[in-house]
């Protein structure tokens, strides 16, 4: 009865329990931009490592990991579940960086490759966090019911928000007593947040809502795709498509006939009480695998199912689920590689221009800061503001689809790219005019303002392209391969910041061969090419965009069959309510 209740009520239910949750993912927020937010400036200035293999070194961390997620979503959904995972890479993440604070204060001299290996222990600990904090937090909320699903998309925005407010902490205080007073004492202050945090998150454990591990999500669908290649001779003696068979006693008594029938299993079931199998409509697209689900003479013959020559409707469409998000999983790169160029090229731009409030110097990468603001207000804007109206225009609960915000924040990335290169452009021509060309440490008479504009445009683009996303990869994924799904989503974050890395060092090696010997991402800035460099990532974006819009317009949208769970409770809540 008191689950019940809490199922009916206005969506508080799962709030009550993900606001143990977002502790924790803020507090490693605040932790992973405490280290990556001023990592290029430890690396030229401590390491003494030239800016473009800083960037190249800070780019592959990054991609790192964004990419052990995917491992870590394999054991979430597989093995541990996600409250183990989640606790776990916790710990990991907390020893990282206990070692990271005692590298930099009591070895400093020759710490390199401890510095290096403590932070991808960070990494490792990532691997386990980020895909299964958010989908963890997003468990708590019932979906079967209408008021908790909209309750749930507004979550992914206030998530959001928490994760800005962690890293915008630690772009103002954390990357300040970096610069100005000690980097121990910065990583210090960053593993008491983890440790705390994670005592906040343990302080909810009698309220979760947990998904058990289930068996690897990743066998059923070899599964399907085994047995679609079994009966691929099967595609044109489908004569009925759209009678179902219960079971295969039933389907017994059909042997024979020169027919074949679609497989509809029960095993549709419920995980537990609080977690209830999707049992998703038939779609048309990759019908050869819809071979899998067909019943020939052998499967009715068999006594015992065999899985990998027969699998359910549902199971497939599970698998069409999948297929279906990896064009734009492809196509979402792109906005990743511009969002990297924050931690990088737009700090080291921050370094060469004046920097002060009231007389007193600021670090140059506090300015990201901007982005995180414009974050939390856009954010503010979008779910008070246009989401409201937008749904009155077009009916759907979040106002416009998935896919839509992230073709915005697409569209917006290039906007990004562009300004930055107009605004580097008159950096260098200001260096130009008062003979600075070749002093790559002078700070030239322009104010560090004038690369706001940058920072607000790549704030409204993770606003779009980044929550969509996240969305898209929660609702769109099957159940059992969610926290796969969140992996996916942050794998497009890594593998930005490799693609980034690659077209460092490929223009790098095209510098080369210049005879006057300044590349365009040299040393000197003054003497670099920096926009001509944005310009080339704009392009790039703009290519990828038209891409993405193809792909998209190609995209359908899962559907779920109305269970008999969902008019049990909607029955229910008729009679409370009278």
């Amino acid at each position: 009865m008191a689950q019940m209740r809490r199922n009916l009520s206005t969506g508080i239910g799962g709030w009550r329990s993900a606001i143990f949750i977002i502790f924790v993912e803020v507090a490693e927020r605040f932790a992973y931009y405490g280290v990556a937010g001023n990592l290029i400036s430890y690396l030229t200035k401590k390491l003494h490592q030239p800016i473009a293999t800083a960037a190249i070194n800070v780019n592959v961390w990054q991609g790192v990991s964004a990419i052990f997620p995917i491992l870590g979503g394999i054991f979430a959904d597989s093995y541990l579940g996600r409250f183990k995972t989640i606790l776990i890479s916790s710990l990991i993440y907390f020893l990282g960086l206990v070692l990271l604070t005692i590298t930099v204060t009591i070895i400093p001299e020759h710490s390199e490759a401890l510095f290096f290996i403590s932070i991808y222990i960070l990494a490792i600990g990532e691997g386990g966090h980020k895909p299964c904090v958010q989908t963890f937090a997003a468990d708590q909320f019932n979906e079967e019911l209408p008021e908790e699903k909209e309750a749930k998309s507004s979550f992914f925005n206030w998530w959001y928000v928490g994760i800005v407010c962690g890293s915008t902490t630690a772009v103002l205080v954390i990357i300040y007593v970096q610069e100005y007073i000690s980097w121990g004492i910065s990583f210090a202050v960053l593993a008491a947040a983890v440790a705390i945090a994670l005592v906040i998150f343990l302080g909810g454990i009698r309220t979760y809502r947990r998904q058990p591990a289930l068996k690897s999500p990743f066998t059923r669908v070899a599964q399907v795709f085994v047995a679609a290649f079994r009966k691929r001779h099967l595609l044109e003696q489908r004569r009925i498509q759209n009678f179902n068979m219960g079971s295969v006693p039933v389907v017994e008594q059909l042997v024979g006939r020169d027919v074949s029938y679609y497989y509809e299993d029960d095993e549709e079931k419920d995980v537990d009480d609080n977690y209830k199998v999707h049992k998703l409509s038939r779609t048309t697209q990759f019908r050869f695998l819809d071979n899998a689900t067909i019943i020939d003479e052998i499967d009715a013959s068999n006594e015992k199912k065999d899985s990998w020559r027969l699998c359910s409707t549902n199971q497939v469409e599970e698998v069409k689920l999948v297929l279906r998000l990896i064009p734009l999983w492809i196509f979402s790169w792109m906005f990743a590689v511009v969002v990297s160029q924050q931690g990088t090229f737009f700090t080291k731009q921050g370094n060469t221009l004046r920097r002060s409030i009231a007389k007193h110097e600021f670090p140059a990468a506090s300015l990201q800061v901007i982005a995180g603001l414009t974050i939390l207000l856009s954010i503010s804007i979008y779910d008070k503001i246009i989401v409201p109206f937008a749904r009155k225009l077009s009916g759907h609960p979040s106002g416009i689809t998935a896919l839509q915000r992230i073709g915005a924040g697409l569209f917006t990335s290039i906007i990004t790219m562009v300004v930055a290169a107009l605004v580097e452009a008159k950096r260098l021509n200001v260096a130009r005019k008062h003979g600075l060309l070749d002093e790559p440490k002078a700070i030239i008479p322009m104010t560090i303002w004038w690369l706001v504009p940058q920072y607000m445009l790549m704030g409204i683009t993770d606003v779009l392209s980044y929550v969509g996303l996240q969305e898209l990869f929660y609702d769109q994924m099957p159940q059992g391969l969610r926290s796969m799904g969140a992996a996916a989503c942050i794998s497009i974050v890594g593998l930005g910041n490799f693609m980034s890395s690659v077209i460092i060092s490929i223009i790098q090696e095209i510098g080369k061969g210049e005879k006057s010997g300044n590349k365009w991402l040299g040393d000197n800035l003054n003497r670099a090419h920096l926009n001509y460099f944005f310009l080339v990532l704009a392009g790039l974006s703009g290519l990828n965009l038209i891409a993405y819009i193809w792909v998209a317009m190609m995209f359908v949208y899962k559907k779920v069959e109305k269970s008999t769970f969902v008019e049990v409770k909607e029955n229910q809540a008729r009679k409370q309510h009278g």
